[in-house]
């Protein structure tokens, strides 16, 4: 029997419509789509892209959000394990995830599982959060020689990162939104912030001025600071 594969597909920021043609052809003809199962039951990549693969076999996958190494192991070896069950059979699987699935994703750390076993897997590229999100406020991320950082906000690093020069994008701020404001007032890098909240989904929130927080926010937080041009 043909050995099936594995595809880590990336369904964008929230907006349906951002979907990549490439990702709409591997739904409509996968055998089976895989997505991550919040703590709470949530399944937003499911709810991104859901007109695309009606009909599907779905597999639902526990991934808590924790910083508790062995747990988040233990839920990707678990997916891991399935998955290559699966491929085994013959079958193709789509694992869906938010944004990219090679900038801080739940599907990376299930997908070089599998493909460590000697599985066939590729990565399907996704429009990121942070894009997405520039072009919510209207502006460009970089321009000519400036740097762009990333920097993991939920990881407590928002300092060292700020202190870097050029533009910056925080993802998953969060919970600890409030903590950031403070570090970028700071840093002197308040008026060149602005913050995205569920970006090209329902509930969606921009906001140009961050004193307007007055407590922290959802999962899906984004704050974008654009170096200061003389």
């Amino acid at each position: 029997m043909k050995k099936g594969k594995l595809y880590s597909v990336g369904v964008g920021p929230g907006d349906p419509e951002l979907l990549t043609a490439k990702a709409i052809r591997i739904l409509s003809e996968c055998d089976i789509v895989a997505v991550p199962q919040s703590d709470g039951g949530g399944q937003t990549a499911l709810d991104i892209a859901a007109q695309y693969m009606k009909g599907k076999e779905i597999r639902s996958f526990a991934m808590p959000m924790t910083h508790d190494r062995a747990a988040r192991n233990a839920s990707h070896d678990a997916a891991a394990d399935a998955i290559c069950a699966l491929i085994d059979k013959g079958k193709t699987v789509a694992f869906l995830t938010l944004g990219d699935p090679t900038v801080y994703s739940t599907a990376w750390y299930v997908h070089k599982r599998v493909a460590a076993r000697g599985c066939e897997a590729e990565l399907v590229p996704g429009v990121p959060s942070f894009c997405a999100a520039a072009a919510r406020l209207g502006r460009a991320l970089c321009e000519d020689g400036e740097m762009l950082h990333i920097i993991p906000a939920s990881h407590g690093r928002e300092r060292e990162g700020l202190a870097l020069p050029g533009s910056k994008v925080l993802m998953k701020a969060g919970r600890g939104v409030l903590r950031v404001r403070d570090e970028l007032r700071e840093s002197g890098q308040l008026e060149q912030a602005a913050f995205v909240e569920r970006c090209g989904m329902e509930g969606e929130r921009v906001v140009y001025d961050l004193d307007e927080l007055d407590e922290p926010s959802g999962y899906f937080s984004i704050i974008l600071v654009k170096e200061e041009r003389k």
